[in-house]
């Protein structure tokens, strides 16, 4: 551990010293791609099993923070690392780990039912760390578990660690409410800019060059449109009065947060919304998605996003009738293909002919799918635009290997010099397509791409309509599939008929492609593996391809970068591939590749640790990756390296990559202003107890009017309790009852989810899980149970307190009952099972207090009964069955289906019938009597006596 603590770099190690002279511990907030694994990595290290358990709090979310923090401590100690607890383990051998001394990692869920039961030795508990303080709020469990903790260990620390300012600057004095909530007094700030960070990071730089790409005429064009519609779309939204304008810019809408930001404004008022400005905030995500999506992918991966765009979105979206929405489909189509007429394609192929000396371009390829013979037909012509990117990328890699070759480099050097080269795109599709369009000819992974393309159409097609009669149509038919579509006149190349045309084009080159692949597997002779002959060098590493990157940026290496202009640019690429499509299969055979890993940057993993590059090209740009390399380029200041940042000129890529620094900056000068005025009471420990709070206050307060019971004597105040089912504690009405001053009970419980008396049984649903449990039909049989066991069964349905307490808009409302219509369903629960309650609650807190109004005048839930509640004996035989005891359910629930049985008269016939024998044989008369009509006790006496249908 000291040698760790001493390799860490200096900053790290001031973090760490601050951390371990607090004894309470702290909240640490530090900029993304600071090396937050490595940071409690460390403090793990210098942990001591004299000192007690140390637990890890895990939540989904910070799964990839596990990861990494496992790979340092097995890196760098021989110890075992620390394994995690799960619900697997019995309750003993759980309390025995829980004393051993040791960390271990372990969810909130597990965690709070092992303390509400006891199950942990409290006291030899030395401290929790939480990893995840930005998602943390009030009402969270983490916040439970430490005031659990706090209450019966006052001397267990708490170090809660966050590397999302963002987060932490949202809302109302999220920073000081987080800590209040988990006992903390000391704030540690660690931004990118703070002196002894910069200067560290700034010290040995890595060699960064800045190349930036121009985009092609259309990606221009399709960019501009879509930054113009999402214009008119907060323009449309700015109509409303109900949002901050400030919030509504178009920078601001390239980041996830917007949505953040527009929600928290309009879910309280969410329900007196029009239809209009609810589909403006999708819209708003889909553009943002359209923005990320034209830098990210190739041209008809962007192209197929769009058409299912078009598809699920063309009836209730905004934006597809803006004024420039055309130009995105119309220039997205002609990056992959435009309509020619076929005589047109005729003359230009003569005119390819004539002119010997020039040859087409690989990138505009102008074949014609089918090959058109009629001078009156239209045809599809590929264009098939690549990603500039991609030859720029090819560029540096062999650019890269010829300097290789040419440098004479030492021993001592070599030995810090691996030759890898990394590549570090966005996704793992991203990754797999960069990775064969270097192994392979770019040409021919767009020709793959818009061959599936092609016949996804097809697919489409024969889905929708399987048979079509009009296809026997010889003359159109034989035409488009020989690649010609019949041109009449010039009118019906107008309105319509152009649409229709284009889909006859495309569905005419699909036709073909599918009759070359038959052809091809005929003749599997021309198909040979001729990737392994241009692989070169970079292929030998293949199975050994890293499918794992963080994003990175240069915005921050304050080396001085090597701006590469686009004129330069482009002649690098035109050397790295010759002009003919020939070529460029003679030259990606001739030259060398380095070896080249590709690392997606949604993974999350401790890449350059692992790898060591030597050259690192950014393909995608994020601001935690650039940290990631800074860091790395500091604790390795002898390792040469070399960083590539590539940007597209003038794009939505620059601009988000600079603005999520500038965001980041502004949070953490949001963060120390607030901490200069921050107020955390001293004695807080006092204050937030749990129930010591709640009991008081009341006793005081009603004292005169307890003046007439032996002279205003203090009553003994009972403890009430809750029994909580064990699923529940995913949610935080559990933390809330605690807060109020009820004993939580934590069993497994198979009906209902919180038991608040003998005869009280409350189902809590969500407005999210009440939808979906109407939609599975799970919800009425749970009422049913409820209904079978309690006196009283309660629908609990709750709200979120920072959403409108309107369960639908008064327009939604029909008149009528329809099948699908929310308050229809509920409608029908009610009259199904008339003694089912309805508690319909804003918020956690309201349903506290409903649950302590219900437990009034109520005695204590049993806990043994509970359990017992719906689980069979191994007779088969329930327990505690109300209705088993006195009628065989069975019978019951036949006789309410029979013809003229009634939820009015059901209940006067099982009193005057012993059985259902008995009731068969009674006549019309009794039947009458016992129903309250002539009418019910002659259709069920007709269907009694009517004869059984037979074959014969």
């Amino acid at each position: 551990a000291p040698f760790f603590f001493n390799m860490a770099l200096k900053f790290q190690q001031q973090i760490i010293s601050d951390l371990l002279e607090e004894s309470n511990g702290g909240l640490v907030i530090l900029s993304s791609g600071l090396s937050l694994a490595k940071l409690i990595a460390s403090l793990l290290l210098l942990h001591s099993p004299s000192q007690g358990t140390l637990l890890l709090l895990l939540s989904p979310a910070s799964q990839s923070l596990k990861s990494r923090i496992l790979h340092y401590i097995s890196s760098l100690d021989s110890s075992p690392p620390p394994a995690e607890i799960t619900a697997d383990l019995p309750a003993n051998q759980r309390y025995s780990l829980y004393s051993s001394g040791l960390p271990f990692f372990i969810t909130p869920r597990i965690l709070i039912v092992d303390l509400l039961t006891q199950r942990i030795p409290v006291s030899s508990l030395a401290g929790i760390f939480i990893l995840n303080a930005h998602s943390l709020s009030e009402t969270s469990t983490e916040a439970f578990i430490v005031r659990i903790v706090k209450t019966l260990n006052g001397s267990a620390y708490v170090r809660a660690f966050s590397d999302k300012p963002q987060a932490m600057v949202s809302g109302f004095a999220k920073t000081e409410r987080t800590m209040r909530a988990l006992f903390l007094r000391r704030l540690h700030l660690w931004p990118r800019f703070q002196l002894d960070v910069s200067q560290e990071l700034e010290r040995e730089p890595p060699e960064v060059v800045d190349i930036r790409v121009s985009m092609s005429n259309y990606m221009v064009g399709i960019q501009k449109a879509i930054v113009e519609v999402m214009d008119a779309c907060l323009k449309e939204m700015k109509k409303t009065n109900k949002v901050d304008v400030d919030d509504l810019t178009v920078e601001s809408g390239l980041f996830k947060s917007f949505d953040e930001i527009v929600r928290r404004q309009l879910d309280p008022i969410w329900h007196t919304l029009g239809k209009r400005t609810k589909q403006l905030v999708s819209d708003l995500k889909t553009l943002r998605k359209l923005l990320d999506y034209l830098v990210r992918y190739d041209a008809v991966s962007f192209l197929k996003f769009l058409d299912a765009l078009r598809v699920s979105e063309s009836y209730q979206s905004v934006w597809l009738f803006a004024e420039s929405s055309y130009k995105i489909f119309d220039f997205a189509k002609k990056r992959v293909y435009r309509l020619m007429k076929a005589s047109d394609v005729v003359k230009s192929k003569e005119h390819v002919k004539n002119t010997s000396g020039k040859k087409r371009k690989s990138n505009a390829s102008v074949e014609a799918v089918g090959g058109a013979t009629a001078a009156t037909g239209v045809v599809l012509e590929e264009v098939l635009e690549e990603p500039p990117k991609w030859k720029v990328l090819r560029g540096i890699l062999e650019e890269t290997q010829e300097e290789r070759e040419k440098q004479t480099l030492s021993e001592e050097d070599m030995s810090e010099y691996n030759g890898i080269v990394l590549v570090a795109g966005k996704d793992e599709r991203s990754c797999m397509q960069l990775e064969d369009c270097i192994t392979n000819n770019a040409q021919k992974v767009m020709r793959e791409e818009w061959e599936m393309y092609l016949l996804s159409k097809i697919e489409i097609r024969n889905m929708q309509t399987p048979q079509k009669k009009k296809q026997k149509r010889t003359p159109k038919g034989f035409g488009i599939l020989d690649g010609v579509v019949p041109v009449t006149t010039m009118q019906s190349t107008e309105g319509t008929s152009v649409c229709r045309q284009e889909h006859e084009a495309l569905m005419a080159a699909a036709s073909s492609i599918r009759k070359l692949g038959k052809t091809d597997n005929k003749n599997p002779e021309p198909h040979v593996d001729k990737a392994s002959s241009t692989k070169g060098k970079g292929k030998k590493e293949s199975p050994s391809l890293r499918r794992s990157i963080r994003s990175c940026n240069t915005k921050n290496v304050n080396s001085e970068p090597e701006t590469v202009s686009v004129s330069e640019n482009e002649e690098k690429a035109s050397e790295a591939s010759t002009s003919g499509a020939n070529a460029v299969h003679s030259s990606s055979a001739k030259k060398k590749l380095p070896p080249v890993h590709f690392y997606a940057l949604e993974s999350d993993q401790p890449i350059l640790d692992v790898l060591k590059p030597s050259v690192i090209i950014v393909y995608h740009p994020d601001m935690g990756f650039v940290r990631e390399i800074e860091v790395y380029k500091a604790e390795n200041p002898l390792r040469k390296l070399k960083v590539y940042f590539l940007f597209y000129d003038e794009s939505t890529e620059v601009q988000k990559f600079e603005a999520s620094i500038r965001r980041e900056n502004g949070a953490f000068e949001s963060l120390i202003r607030q901490k200069a005025t921050m107020i955390i009471p001293v004695d807080q420990y006092d204050l937030c107890m749990g129930s010591n709070t709640s009991t008081d206050y009341p006793a005081s307060s009603t004292q005169n009017s307890l003046t007439r019971k032996a002279g205003g004597r203090k009553e003994m105040e009972k403890e009430t309790q809750v029994i909580v089912d064990m699923r529940e504690f995913m949610s935080s009405l559990p933390n809330v009852l605690h807060q109020k001053g009820m004993k939580i009970v934590p069993v497994t419980l198979e009906v209902g989810d919180y038991i608040l008396s003998p005869s009280i049984c409350v189902e809590r649903k969500s407005i999210q899980d009440l939808f979906q449990s109407f939609t599975s039909g799970r919800l009425f049989h749970q009422v049913e149970m409820m209904s079978r066991y309690y006196r009283i069964p309660v629908l609990l349905i709750e709200f979120s307190q920072d959403k409108s307490f309107s369960f639908q808009s008064a327009s939604d409302i029909s008149d009528d009952v329809t099948p699908y219509n929310i308050i229809s369903k509920l409608s029908l629960l009610v009259l199904h099972f008339p003694r089912l309650r309805i508690l319909w609650s804003r918020s956690l807190h309201a349903t506290a207090e409903i649950f302590t109004t219900l437990k009034s005048n109520q005695d204590e839930p049993d806990e043994t009964r509970a359990i017992r509640v719906g689980v069979p004996s191994e007779e088969g035989i329930i327990e505690n069955d109300i209705r088993a005891e006195n009628y065989n359910t069975s019978a019951v629930e036949f006789l309410r289906r029979l013809p003229g049985v009634s939820d009015g008269n059901y209940r006067s016939i099982m009193e005057k019938c012993k059985s259902l024998s008995e009731l068969v044989s009674l006549p019309v008369e009794k039947l009458a009597e016992m129903m309250g009509g002539h009418k019910a006790a002659k259709s069920l006496r007709e269907f009694l006596d009517a004869k059984y249908p037979t074959l014969l």
